[in-house]
């Protein structure tokens, strides 16, 4: 194996990535908003030369080649005079216009406007209108134009009925040219930052993903392989402690596995000696101490083949566990056991298919021993996969359906190997069962125990990758 293969590579702090994708993120910004200055300058306001409007005034149709659309209205009351902060070039332009009109100066007014779309103006904003403008929003410039009117406007003249002709500028629309590119330049920036915005958080949380997988498979099956040693400066930090921590309780678990197994070996030594000394005793003494060895025999060889299966796990793939239930039914019904099998369907779990075969053997023959016969139920809860194994027998007391799990504890009272059994096929089952990362429960039900076994579903398509 190359060691390089193998060796941490760590990035820098998720903190010093953020802000760095942070910089970034403005810096694209900037550049957007700069390309938004130099390529899409600011539109010039409206112009309106005083023919324009004379001839608006005078109830003609006229276009404006420079302008939006002048609207012509009548009103009974003549519009309010101009402000105090109207420029003094307003006074000469409205002589040019009462010149056009060919009317007395009295019939005549013209005051200028604020040239903004009425969104970015509100009381809310500002003094709602009653404060004087900065000097570039209002007003022409200098009377030296020729004519000529710059931005939003409103003149009026008195006709002969006494009736007011008010003529004013078409409002601006929303959005108006300016304002749509802007937008689709906001669109753009969006666009390019959004997905690398996406792919760097992607890239950033991947580990903390790969961390979380690793964990849920430590829960499963201890032997699983260690955490890679990749990602951010955190995540490394974390994996080696995660990784110390796996390989201090496989250590841990091997060597209590190790220290059961030499215990239970090293006891066949004198079991062996104590049958060549009982040769000499009464046959009436060999009998009665002779059931005891073989009791204790019994016993170590459970111990030690219980040890064994703990020590020496299968390859773990995807496993069809209405195949394996079946195989479980049909040799339980070939010893002539009453079994049943039902289901829904095919259900996928990762696991040892040799292992899960004797958890359910160990289960479907404490049903049969105990409550005559068994009903097996295979099911989908959420994202588990849940075997129901009901009995028809005398129950369990509350209190024992959590002790009954523990090594050689027998509820069977009569303590006759024959009956009760050594007292390792439950633990033997919730120890397959938590090492897939699932459990076993006991149930009471109406009429005896329901065995609950529940086991998380794989994932094809991680699987497949």
């Amino acid at each position: 194996m190359d060691p390089a293969a193998d060796a941490p590579r760590f990035s820098a702090p998720i903190a010093v990535q953020i802000v760095a994708l942070l910089i970034g993120g403005l810096a694209v910004g900037q550049i957007v908003t700069l390309l938004i200055v130099l390529l899409a300058p600011p539109p010039r306001p409206p112009i309106y030369r005083m023919s324009e409007v004379a001839a608006v005034l005078d109830g003609q149709t006229v276009k404006p080649r420079d302008g939006r659309a002048l609207v012509r209205t009548l009103q009974a009351e003549p519009p309010p005079a101009p402000r105090d902060h109207q420029p003094g070039f307003a006074e000469a332009d409205r002589m040019t216009l009462v010149g056009l009109l060919g009317v007395s100066q009295d019939r005549v007014r013209l005051s200028f406007e604020r040239p903004h779309p009425h969104i970015w103006w509100s009381p809310f904003l500002g003094d709602g209108g009653r404060r004087p403008p900065p000097p570039h929003w209002a007003g022409p410039p200098p009377h030296d134009s020729g004519g000529v009117i710059f931005g939003d406007f409103k003149a009026a003249e008195q006709l002969p009925t006494g009736d007011w002709a008010v003529v004013t500028s078409a409002p601006e629309p929303f959005p108006n040219p300016w304002q749509a590119r802007v937008m689709v330049w906001c669109l753009v920036c969006l666009a390019v930052l959004g997905p690398a915005g996406y792919l760097f958080a992607r890239r950033l949380v991947a580990p903390i993903g790969a961390f979380a997988q690793a964990a849920d498979r430590l829960g499963r099956d201890p032997s699983a392989p260690l955490l890679a040693l990749t990602g951010p400066a955190e995540i490394g930090v974390a994996a080696r402690a995660f990784n110390d921590m796996q390989a201090r309780l496989k250590l841990y678990i091997e060597d209590r596995t190790s220290m059961i197994a030499a215990i239970s070996h090293d006891l066949r030594t004198p079991l062996t000696r104590i049958r060549f000394k009982m040769e000499a005793a009464p046959p009436a003494l060999q009998r009665t101490i002779g059931s005891d060895l073989d009791q204790m025999e019994a016993m170590i060889s459970a111990v030690l083949a219980f040890v064994h299966e703990a020590s020496h796990t299968g390859d773990r793939a995807i496993v069809d566990l209405l195949s394996v239930l079946e195989c479980v039914v049909d040799d339980a019904r070939d010893a002539g056991a009453d079994v049943e099998l039902t289901t829904n369907g095919a259900l996928a779990v990762d696991g040892d298919a040799l292992a899960l075969q004797r958890l359910f053997t160990n289960l479907v023959d404490n049903a049969v021993k105990y409550g005559r016969r068994a009903r097996v139920e295979l099911k989908s809860q959420c994202d588990a996969a849940v075997v129901e194994i009901a009995d028809e027998g005398p129950g369990l007391a509350a209190a024992e359906l959590e002790r009954v799990f523990e090594p050689f504890y027998r509820a069977e009272p009569s303590r006759n190997p024959e009956t009760g059994g050594i007292g390792l096929g439950l633990s033997v089952a919730r120890s397959i069962a938590r090492a897939h990362g699932g459990d076993v429960l006991l149930r009471r039900g109406l009429a005896g125990l329901t065995a609950v076994v529940r086991l998380p579903l794989a994932d094809l398509r991680t699987s497949a990758a």
